[in-house]
């Protein structure tokens, strides 16, 4: 089976990329140099002279606040390339698998979002990327759609990274009043490779379907901090501040928890504690 990884120089791309030599799959892993997937004419070429068989999309525009200025840039990738890869794969009768986010709600639930909970993002980067979910829901294609939350990896720009290029302050303020669920992305491609593994047939013949994933237990970004410092031995004074006090162009969800129960029945998947896999991040990172 040839498989198609868009975006993999990201954080989640790239872990895939490391998984795959334990998996009997060719992979074609790509980013904007190897195939542009803002033109629709490269993606049909593309699949085409590979004979894709499966297209994992994880290319995103993610900075959410530049989002707020590059408007069309982030509607470019996150909602029509979506639209291409979407289309192509309906006409060629491959599946999808398409990474989406916690953004396209409001972050004023007070349970953990489920599938079908009302969508109401704030800002530019979750209105793109639930217009990207649409997209693909509405071209007919087969395959899912993961959302996901705080994506971290020892690949790419995240919160653990910075985390640890600040320690040699003596004093650091973090915001203890968002609340979400961190996600390890080796534990997430993890979870996809063993999806097309043990279900592809239930991908294949599925439209669409949401479904949610970061890893288990909730806690604030205050309390991530704390727990990436602990790990780590690093004696810095961790604060407590409140949103307001850390102003944003784009507005945070205050809560983003995620409901997996759906994944983990459906797919029959074990999702591990999110200090477990944060221990297992900064011990392997080097």
């Amino acid at each position: 089976m040839n498989i198609l990884v868009t975006g993999s120089n990201g954080q989640l791309g790239s872990e895939i990329r490391e998984l795959s030599p334990n998996y009997s799959y060719n992979f074609f892993f790509t980013d904007v140099n190897d195939l542009d997937i803002s033109k629709e004419s490269e993606i049909k070429k593309y699949v085409n002279e590979k004979d894709i068989d499966l297209i994992i999309n994880c290319a995103a525009y993610t900075a959410v606040d530049k989002a707020e200025e590059e408007k069309e840039l982030a509607d470019l990738i996150n909602h029509k390339a979506v639209k291409y890869l979407a289309d192509t794969a309906k006409e060629k009768n491959v599946p999808l698998i398409h990474i989406s986010t916690d953004y396209v709600f409001d972050g004023k639930n007070y349970r953990p979002y489920v599938e079908n909970d009302p969508v109401n993002p704030q800002g530019v980067y979750g209105l793109t990327k639930l217009k990207g979910e649409e997209t693909f829901k509405n071209s007919g294609a087969n395959g899912i759609i993961i959302r996901t939350s705080w994506v971290y990896s020892s690949y790419g720009h995240n919160f653990v990274k910075t985390m640890l290029r600040l320690k040699d302050r003596n004093e650091l303020g973090v915001v203890f009043d968002q609340v979400g669920t961190p996600t390890y992305a080796r534990d997430l491609a993890y979870t996809i490779l063993e999806i097309i593994n043990k279900n592809l047939q239930k991908i294949k013949n599925k439209k669409a379907e949401i479904y949610h994933y970061s890893n288990e237990g909730v806690i604030s970004w205050y309390d991530f901090a704390k727990a990436i410092f602990e790990i780590e031995n690093i004696d810095i004074k961790v604060k407590p501040i409140e949103s307001k006090e850390y102003p944003t162009p784009a507005i945070r969800p205050h809560y983003s928890v995620l409901n997996k129960k759906k994944i983990k029945n459906e797919f029959k998947i074990e999702i591990p504690y999110w200090r477990e896999s944060l221990k297992r991040m900064l011990n392997e990172r080097f």
